[in-house]
This record gives C-alpha cells, sequence and structure tokens, in this order.
C-alpha cells in the first residue's frame, strides 16, 4: 500500500496535469501508457525510481 502511495506520487510529479487542477485534461507530458509503465516499473522497484528512469518516462 505505502510503495503504490509512493508510486502514485512519482507518476503525478514525473507526468504533471495539462491543466493545474484538473486531471482530466490529461498528461502535459507522456501518454496514459506511458504512466502505466512508469506506475508499474516503480511498483517492481519498491517504490524507488532512480533519475534515470523519470527521464526515460518523459
Amino acid at each position: 500500500m505505502e510503495v503504490a502511495r509512493a508510486c502514485d506520487a512519482l507518476v503525478a510529479k514525473t507526468f504533471p496535469p495539462r491543466q493545474i487542477g484538473n486531471p482530466a485534461s490529461g498528461s502535459a507530458k507522456g501518454t496514459a501508457r506511458d504512466q502505466r509503465d512508469f506506475f508499474n516499473k516503480c511498483v517492481a522497484n519498491g517504490g524507488k525510481m532512480d533519475a534515470e528512469a523519470a527521464k526515460d518516462a518523459k
């Protein structure tokens, strides 16, 4: 549960919404698939993502 929370926060930081406060506006960077892949990779790494992985996601 804690890992998922940490990863969710990392996804939100790495893929900010186009319009602040409106998650339905879509992401300014990447697609939904990119976000999902990033989240799954984060969970697989135990909630720890290095700077390179975050950079590759953009």
